[in-house]
């Protein structure tokens, strides 16, 4: 189970990085403020499937936040699991939340470039932030860039 889980968590992360870009792009290009709505909503939803996924291995799965949250002190002082059980998910989780206060604050927004500003940053940051603390290969704690 936790293998399968983990794939999926690891597939969905190119959709939710592709939304994050092509909302950001879109947003940058889009004037009237109207076109990255979609990408954006879809984005977010992608996100929130992410999230879901995550905490799945983050509390029941996963044998590295497993140990960790056995022992949170000695977990600390493991660069290797303190990543897994507060860096990763931390940031991960920042990424989500930042992405849901950038759709509300573009929707509250009252003129289509401050719409549009406020989307550019908050998808620009989250994006950002997914790529920051994905385990990327070659990093200390890296992983393949696609799980068969």
């Amino acid at each position: 189970m936790y293998s399968v889980v983990l794939g999926l968590h690891s597939w969905i992360r190119w959709a939710a990085l592709a939304l994050g870009i092509a909302t950001t792009i879109a947003a940058i290009v889009d004037r009237s403020g109207r076109g990255s709505s979609r990408l954006g909503l879809f984005f977010m939803m992608t996100l929130d499937v992410q999230m879901l996924i995550g905490l799945l291995l983050y509390l029941a799965l996963s044998p590295f936040t497993r140990t960790a949250l056995d022992d949170f002190g000695a977990a600390m002082r493991n660069p290797s699991l303190r990543y897994w059980a507060v860096e990763h998910a931390a940031t991960m989780m920042l990424a989500v939340v930042l992405a849901h206060v950038g759709r509300v604050l573009a929707r509250t927004a009252r003129t289509p470039d401050a719409r549009r500003t406020r989307e550019i940053v908050c998808v620009g940051l989250s994006t950002v932030l997914m790529v920051v603390a994905t385990p990327w290969p070659g990093m200390a704690n890296g992983r393949p860039l696609f799980r068969v």
